[in-house]
């Protein structure tokens, strides 16, 4: 979205205990892609770590932030604390994605 490679995107990723990386990650544009899902999905693999420890590490997690987040859901929200809400990879997710 902020990075105008679809105007919708899903993004699915799960994990089997005792592996550090995701077993599995699906990108689903439901058809707005400006680029193929898959290279959205390489651009996204080469952007971000979905280890837990680096995901908790990049996102800031260990804070106390999240009654923020208790009304109306995680997602949309307009405050800077709420980590997952920043748009600072986009000059990445791009380039990959080219």
């Amino acid at each position: 979205m902020a990075a105008n490679l679809a105007a919708k995107c899903e993004v699915q990723f799960a994990y089997a205990i005792g592996h550090p990386r995701p077993v599995s990650v699906h990108i689903d544009t439901f058809g707005t892609g400006a680029v193929r899902d898959e290279k959205i999905l390489k651009a996204v693999l080469k952007t971000f770590s979905f280890k837990p420890a680096d995901i908790v590490q990049q996102l800031n997690l260990l804070r106390p932030i999240y009654k923020k987040t208790t009304n109306y859901g995680h997602f949309g929200k307009n405050d800077r604390d709420i980590t997952w809400e920043k748009t600072d990879k986009v000059k990445e997710l791009r380039k990959h994605a080219a």
